[in-house]
C-alpha cells in the first residue's frame, strides 16, 4: 500500500441525517482505508482516514461529492495511528 498517512477531514454543509457517515464508511472500506467517521455538534462530519496518499486523495474526492449537500471539505495530514478498520462513531 506504500507509506501510510492519516488525513483529518472535516466535511461542511448539509451532511447529517442524509446517510453521509454510513456511505463514507462503505466507501472507505471499498478503497481500503482505516479510521472512523462521526457527526460533530456544529453540523459537520469529522473523519480520520488512514491509508496511502493515493487512497486518501480518492476518498477526499468522494467526500466532496458525498450524499447531502457538501459546501466544503478541509483536510489536514498527520502521522498515522495504525487503525485496523473503519468505524462509524455514534
Amino acid at each position: 500500500m506504500g507509506n501510510k498517512i492519516l488525513y483529518r477531514i472535516r466535511v461542511y454543509g448539509f451532511v447529517q441525517g442524509v446517510g453521509f457517515r454510513w456511505n463514507a464508511a462503505r466507501e472507505a472500506r471499498r478503497i481500503g482505508i482505516a479510521g472512523h467517521v462521526r457527526n460533530m455538534p456544529d453540523g459537520s462530519v469529522y473523519i480520520e482516514a488512514e491509508g496511502s496518499r493515493e487512497q486518501l486523495e480518492k476518498f477526499t474526492e468522494w467526500c466532496r461529492e458525498g450524499p447531502g449537500y457538501v459546501e466544503s471539505v478541509e483536510t489536514e495530514s498527520s502521522v498515522p495511528v495504525n487503525y485496523r478498520d473503519f468505524k462509524i462513531i455514534h
